[in-house]
């Protein structure tokens, strides 16, 4: 496991060098090994205007070092507000000849998925360009609602598209755990891509794979609905995922959007001494 970058409590952003527009920020990220696994194979990367994580598969401490390759890779964005999908995918490529060279030969290769959320600007506002590689995942919560923006490259979702299994159906699938896209294996890397607009108001969740086996759609929405900062929604997430079984390493990123200009979330994600004073009152 390796993490790259710091947390970060109301950070101004101005997220373009052609712009005096500003976006104000929270973001908080956790990883665990989970409660049946010995070596976390999670990595993950908040240096703006990149946010990203990356879960790793192969034998021995192969996973991890793809992840790693990834996120150390992906860090180099930072500060670079110009950045968009040409260096991630330049970038991810450089990734699969680090995989190769630093993990050297095993049984079962080395690779890893990886999901995130590049921060830039179109027409002078800022927008997500959300990316993705295997089945990490991206949710926004906004609003009341929670939707998923990423759509996994797996075998189980290929059959939910043509209809052979229902959701239901898939959550217990033998091949649950099968991708069939990743970074690594020697094959180039091709990510999907979505624009998201960045609102006030606005809260993302990137995760890997080791939170939604253990929560649900709803129980991932309660949680990110019921905690008023990004660090206390991070800290949630992963205890219910350790306290539902914790069968695989889990990482999170909850990023926040306090305000975009002159635009102010007012009710959505409150200051942690503010909630304590409120408690107190």
């Amino acid at each position: 496991m390796i993490g790259r970058g710091e947390n970060a409590v109301r950070r101004r952003l101005q997220v373009s060098a052609s712009s005096e527009l500003e976006v104000e920020l929270s973001w908080f990220s956790l990883t665990d090994v989970g409660r049946r696994r010995e070596v976390n194979q999670d990595s993950y990367v908040v240096a703006p205007p990149v946010f990203a994580v990356a879960d790793g598969m192969g034998g021995h401490s192969a996973g991890e070092v793809a992840s790693a390759a990834v996120v150390n890779r992906l860090a180099e964005l930072k500060d670079d507000w110009d950045a968009g999908e040409s260096n991630i995918e330049a970038l991810l490529t450089q990734a699969v000849s680090d995989i190769q060279v630093d993990a050297g030969d095993t049984d079962l290769g080395a690779g890893t998925t990886v999901t995130g959320a590049l921060l830039s600007s179109e027409d002078d506002m800022p927008v997500w360009r959300v990316f993705n590689i295997g089945d990490s995942r991206v949710y926004q919560y906004f609003k009341g609602a929670l939707s998923q923006i990423t759509v996994d490259h797996s075998v189980v979702q290929h059959l939910i598209d043509t209809g052979a299994i229902t959701e239901e159906e898939a959550e217990t699938h033998p091949h649950a755990n099968v991708i069939t896209r990743a970074v690594g294996f020697n094959e180039p890397p091709v990510p999907d891509y979505t624009s998201l607009a960045a609102i006030a108001g606005q809260r993302l969740l990137l995760c890997s794979d080791g939170l939604v086996k253990e929560l649900t759609d709803l129980g991932i929405q309660y949680f990110l609905a019921n905690t008023s900062t990004a660090e206390a929604a991070a800290q949630a997430l992963v205890k219910e995922a350790l306290d539902n079984s914790g069968r695989d390493n889990v990482t999170v990123v909850v990023i926040d959007i306090h305000s975009v200009g002159d635009v102010v979330d007012t009710g959505s994600f409150i200051l942690e001494d503010e909630a304590e004073t409120e408690e107190n009152a």
